[in-house]
């Protein structure tokens, strides 16, 4: 393995859905190419509308966000598939103690991952939550690498109608998982706080919100007529305007595309390069 190199999966979770998710990934993979003057490579996989799915042979994986119930592909082919590559990458870290391979898992296939492990109650959410919304880390996302350079809390997107809540830390402590990071504390709202983000092992790490998320791809987003509609419906005006002037807020979604995903992908050739 050439030490300067660093051969990465894209897996397409969103089903042909129209997203920006991917987009955002792919320019986040061009920068830190340039950023870092390394030979990165990637190849985009479309499992769930083409049961596309890579091998063991790459550094690194990135599974994006996707629509439709987390629960519903119980046993369907492309989610064996998905499960079955986790498994093999974590077969492969366990055998090969200098080199590891890495996986970063948006949203939807944070889900997955989730039901996969028995971490929590996956759960339909009473109503859509979408915005961008501050993120609180836990003492161990605190100290976890991956948020290096972040607030606390620190803003993303959160874009969902499901959610993995209730956490069962005895299955933490056997899986060897850590709580990273939850949802914000709402004082007025007797609900259970969502899981935001959870290192499955040392290299398979997951978030529920959009760590790939920018301005461009949000404010095209925002601007649909039927998207604006929706969300000035749901909680008003004046919430809608907020999103759009918080887009360019170096301190919140900015900060937090250039930071996650960046740190991911350091960790990966780092390692390489230690090889």
């Amino acid at each position: 393995m050439d030490k300067s190199s660093l051969k990465v999966a894209v897996i397409d979770m969103n089903n042909g859905a129209p997203n920006q998710g991917m987009r955002g990934i792919q320019e986040i993979l061009s920068r830190f190419k340039n950023d870092n003057n390394i030979d990165l490579t990637f190849d985009i996989f479309d499992l769930r509308q083409k049961g596309e799915i890579p091998g063991i042979g790459y550094d690194a994986y990135i599974s994006s966000g996707g629509p439709g119930s987390p629960i519903e592909s119980k046993g369907e082919q492309w989610e064996n598939d998905f499960f079955n590559l986790l498994d093999q990458i974590e077969v492969f870290n366990h055998k090969n103690n200098e080199r590891k391979k890495y996986a970063f898992l948006i949203c939807h296939s944070f889900q997955l991952a989730c039901r996969k492990y028995e971490l929590g109650n996956v759960t339909e959410r009473r109503s859509n939550a979408f915005g961008i919304f501050p993120i609180t880390l836990t003492e161990d996302g605190e100290k976890d690498e991956i948020f290096n350079g972040i607030t606390n809390p620190f803003f993303s997107v959160d874009s969902r109608d499901w959610q993995v809540i209730e956490p069962d830390f005895a299955a933490f402590e056997k899986k060897g998982a850590k709580l990273l990071a939850i949802e914000k504390e709402r004082k007025h709202i007797d609900l259970e706080r969502c899981m935001m983000s959870i290192r499955f092992s040392d290299e398979i790490i997951g978030t529920q919100f959009h760590p790939e998320a920018d301005p461009v791809g949000m404010k095209m987003y925002l601007l649909q007529e039927e998207k604006k509609k929706a969300i000035i419906d749901m909680h008003g005006e004046q919430k809608y305007l907020d999103m759009l002037n918080s887009l360019d807020d170096p301190a919140r979604i900015v900060l937090t595309q250039s930071v996650i995903l960046p740190n991911f992908l350091q960790k990966a050739i780092g390692d390489l390069q230690e090889v």
